[in-house]
């Protein structure tokens, strides 16, 4: 099965083709609809929904709808916070190649196709 990436998806409503932002998922079991921020990716039994008819879901009598949204710390990192990592990274590396210094080497136990063996501290 192909998934598309965020982006790239539009409402699964027919005929809608605005873009999605929500995705709908069942609980079968317990009579539940879950709505929550659009997935990384679709998947078979999930549907996602434009603001329009994520606003305007109905469902069965009897079935209750649980409204999950994003929590602004678990919207991950900033830009500003993903360069500081990679400068610091890049400083890191450049710190260990120093010119005339020789880099640790840890002796290997084994060796097996392109998967090695080095032993714990």
């Amino acid at each position: 099965m192909r998934t598309q990436h965020r982006s790239s998806r539009i409402c699964s409503r027919a005929s809608c083709k605005a873009p999605a932002i929500k995705t709908l998922t069942y609980i079968y079991a317990e009579s539940t609809a879950v709505l929550g921020p659009l997935a990384m990716y679709a998947e078979p039994h999930s549907y996602d929904l434009c603001p329009a008819h994520s606003e305007k879901l109905t469902l069965p009598n009897g079935w209750t709808v649980t409204r999950l949204e994003p929590e602004a710390e678990l919207a991950g990192p900033s830009e500003d916070d993903l360069m500081a990592i990679a400068n610091a990274v890049r400083e890191a590396a450049q710190a260990q190649h120093v010119e005339g210094v020789p880099t640790p080497v840890q002796p290997e136990l084994g060796r097996r196709g392109h998967l090695r063996a080095i032993p714990s501290n």
